[in-house]
């Protein structure tokens, strides 16, 4: 199985449809009600919403996923029966094998309620009608390519011992986003205050990402440092963060770090580990860059924010 530890959850949907092809005089029995083993639609509704709560165990590589919702719908024709499974969950990967498991059993369930009385049958395509969720339904291109700084807070990385920064400026690159500025600087408000406002006021950056100072220790200002250079908190950031994290180690939780605006910059905070680094940019991307969308006011031309859903 594939590693999706490391994935955020979001909502995921799929949809897809078998088709059974049967004689138009078998059509005619199940609309009177007259099939040997009863009417066959209600159970092959069941067999379809069970087979998609047990895909995971049918097909081995498809990881164990808590459904939130399945719904089974019949279009009887002439000469053939449509069913189409829809499946909702919100999970880390996606609910397409769900669907197209409960349409084919679906098919199968009809097939066997009604092989006595048509042995012409035979069901045709499995379909995957379309589906949604995961990060790439939530990958936009900027209307430019952002500039980012990267500024490391560390006594000791500024004595010469090595960064987590790396790690940052490493991933803003591969994200298409330009690195303008990799700075180290002790774990000093002033220092800190200074290269922010600088950041954002002089050199016009888009985004800043500070890695360390953001803990209990007596030396760490990140947090205080941040409540001298934003003016407008995004608390939802370090909260997604967060959240990410103490569901992978308890510590978590203990992170000070914020995120705010100054003036067109966003400012986030990261903590100083290495572990911690990567999960909060796996968080960060790609919905950092709708961010750059609203600010520019540019929001809704790729995806509705919840402020717009509101509006």
């Amino acid at each position: 199985m594939r590693d999706v530890s490391m994935k955020p959850t979001t909502l995921r949907t799929a949809e897809a449809r078998s088709i059974l092809h049967l004689d138009a005089r078998t059509v005619a029995v199940i609309h009177e009600g007259a099939a040997p083993k009863g009417d066959p639609l209600p159970v092959a509704k069941v067999a379809a919403i069970q087979a998609v709560k047990s895909t995971s165990t049918i097909i081995p590589y498809c990881h164990p996923i808590l459904i939130e919702h399945v719904d089974v719908q019949f279009d009887i024709r002439e000469t053939e029966i449509h069913t189409t499974v829809r499946v909702t969950a919100i999970a880390r990967t996606g609910v397409e094998m769900e669907a197209m498991t409960g349409a084919s059993v679906a098919a199968l369930t009809l097939y066997d309620m009604l092989k006595m009385i048509d042995e012409d049958m035979r069901i045709g395509e499995v379909t995957l009608v379309r589906k949604s969720g995961g990060k790439s339904q939530f990958r936009e291109i900027p209307a430019r390519r952002l500039r980012a700084a990267v500024l490391v807070m560390s006594d000791s990385v500024a004595a010469g011992e090595k960064s987590s920064g790396r790690i940052i400026q490493d991933r803003l690159t591969a994200e298409g986003v330009e690195v303008s500025h990799y700075d180290i600087v002790p774990d000093v408000t002033a220092a800190i205050v200074d290269r922010l406002k600088r950041y954002a006021d002089e050199d016009r950056m888009d985004l800043v990402i500070t890695t360390g100072g953001t803990g209990f220790g007596a030396r760490d200002h990140t947090p205080e440092a941040m409540g001298q250079v934003i003016e407008r908190d995004i608390p939802g950031i370090p909260e997604a963060v967060r959240a990410f994290g103490q569901d992978r180690i308890p510590y978590a939780m203990l992170s000070r770090a914020r995120a705010g605006m100054r003036g067109q910059c966003i400012v986030i905070n990261l903590p100083g580990s290495r572990g911690a680094v990567r999960d909060g940019l796996d968080v960060l991307f790609p919905a950092i860059v709708h961010a750059f969308g609203m600010l520019w006011g540019q929001a809704g031309s790729h995806h509705a924010s919840y402020e717009d859903e509101g509006a």
